[in-house]
């Protein structure tokens, strides 16, 4: 039934409205004048958490389709990147046109007197290449395994998310922390599962080795 579900047609045009949902009630809040207090901050806050959250859901995508045995679930990874890079690109605009007003020499004093802007700055320039990349035509391109080192760049740009939150924030830490939570888990989980990948790599090689003479015997 779950297989049927995730390989229905329909799953990514539900995925997608519901990846969706979070702009939707931005926009439900600004109309309803819930960021009337300072809208280009609370704006800002809203798409920085939902790109970080996407981040996760990103991440997170590996470990559940290997730990829950749905390999469907790599059907979705890319759209939830994609949003994740959506997401960040909102919080971006919002920073650099509301709050900024695109004046140039008020950013650039930024990146030099405030740290948390330049690891926000950092996550965002490296998800670029990753969005720009994300496409079928780009694996063929770079080949697979340049691919997927290339996408590797999602982990610093988590880790760059998630101090610039934590950078950000004066008193309650509690979100960043969490963030940083998941995402360390996350990444421990691939440092596992690359630590016991490399240690099974020689006794798998010196079984084939012993196995082809064997073969031949018989």
């Amino acid at each position: 039934m779950l297989n049927k579900i995730l390989t229905s047609k329909w799953a990514k045009v539900v995925l997608f409205l519901t990846c969706l949902a979070p702009l939707g009630i931005i926009i439900w809040g600004i109309l309803n004048h819930e960021f009337d207090a300072n809208p280009p901050q609370l704006i800002e806050h809203a798409t920085g958490d939902w790109t970080i959250r996407f981040l996760v859901f990103t991440l997170a995508v590996t470990p559940l389709r290997k730990l829950l045995h749905i390999p469907q679930l790599i059907r979705f990874r890319r759209m939830i990147g994609l949003f994740a890079f959506f997401y960040v690109c909102l919080h971006f605009t919002t920073y650099i046109w509301l709050d900024k007003f695109f004046s140039w020499p008020d950013i650039w004093a930024d990146l030099h007197k405030r740290t948390y802007i330049i690891a926000g700055f950092t996550g965002f320039m490296l998800l670029v290449p990753l969005a720009l990349t994300s496409t079928a035509g780009w694996i063929r391109r770079l080949g697979g395994k340049r691919w997927q080192m290339l996408h590797r760049l999602i982990y610093a740009a988590a880790v760059a998310g998630v101090i610039h939150y934590y950078w950000l924030v004066k008193s309650d830490v509690r979100k960043p922390l969490l963030y940083a939570f998941l995402v360390g888990i996350l990444l421990a989980y691939r440092l596992c599962a690359w630590l016991i990948g490399r240690r099974n790599r020689p006794a798998t090689s010196g079984a084939r080795r012993e196995a082809a003479p064997t073969a031949e015997t018989a």
